[in-house]
């Protein structure tokens, strides 16, 4: 791992997008990297540790939601969002994700970042609810593939230092995407995650299976983190 980069780089500006990601949680597993090969755009392959790589079901909170890092957009306000993530390298070794699926509440969200950046967000009906140190997160799929179902509750408890394949799994400053016959880096910075252990108190998930990924070993140990301020730049052509 000496060539990952464990802070984020300096985000190549304009900013575009402002945002606050609260209440999120990580939920892991292994997958063979062979079986998702497929999903991944030109320049671009499963990024590996130890012979493995990761699909990981993240649900949390979206708030202030800004265009560049001035003009507010009240109509999102707070919102929730889960999405299914696979782990990415390019041939420029930037470590990244690939969404297989991203949930949100808003519709008018949906089809900008698909026309916009080809991100496959999806619509649902979503509740995130706190009680003390447990949290609850629902959602059920509007559209596409309408009744998928999502459902992870977790008791949050004492900050923890991650591992090195937790830090491999969280620091993560960008995504990777297909869009109108090329493949696109899209740049994002933050703070290090602050995390929590997590203890699951149910998980019934319906969309890793749904976005074509198979589990090939047990879950990791779930992490919570209270959130990051995150930043996105411009988008850049990697084929």
């Amino acid at each position: 791992m000496s060539e990952f980069a464990v802070h984020a780089p300096e985000l190549p500006r304009p900013v575009t997008f402002d945002q606050f990601w609260a209440d999120l949680t990580f939920v892991h597993w292994p997958v063979d990297p062979d079986s998702v090969a497929g999903f991944f755009p030109p320049g671009t392959r499963p990024d590996v540790i130890d012979g493995a790589t990761y699909v990981g079901l993240v649900p949390f909170v979206m708030r202030n939601l800004r265009l560049g890092s001035a003009v507010r957009l009240p109509y999102f306000g707070t919102f929730a969002e889960t999405n299914v993530r696979l782990y990415s390298v390019d041939d420029a070794g930037r470590h990244g994700v690939l969404f297989r699926s991203l949930e949100t509440e808003r519709l008018a969200a949906v089809a900008a970042s698909r026309a916009a950046v080809g991100i496959p967000y999806t619509w649902a009906k979503m509740r995130v609810t706190r009680d003390g140190a447990g949290i609850r997160y629902r959602s059920v799929r509007r559209w596409p593939q309408r009744g998928l179902r999502s459902e992870v509750a977790v008791r949050i408890g004492a900050p923890v230092e991650p591992t090195p394949l937790e830090v491999w799994l969280t620091s993560r400053w960008g995504a990777h995407t297909r869009k109108a016959g090329h493949t696109w880096w899209l740049p994002n910075e933050h703070a290090t995650w602050p995390l929590h252990s997590a203890e699951i108190d149910g998980l019934a998930d319906e969309l890793v299976a749904a976005a074509g990924v198979a589990t090939a070993g047990p879950q990791l140990r779930p992490l919570y983190s209270p959130g990051v301020h995150a930043r996105f730049g411009r988008p850049s052509r990697v084929t």
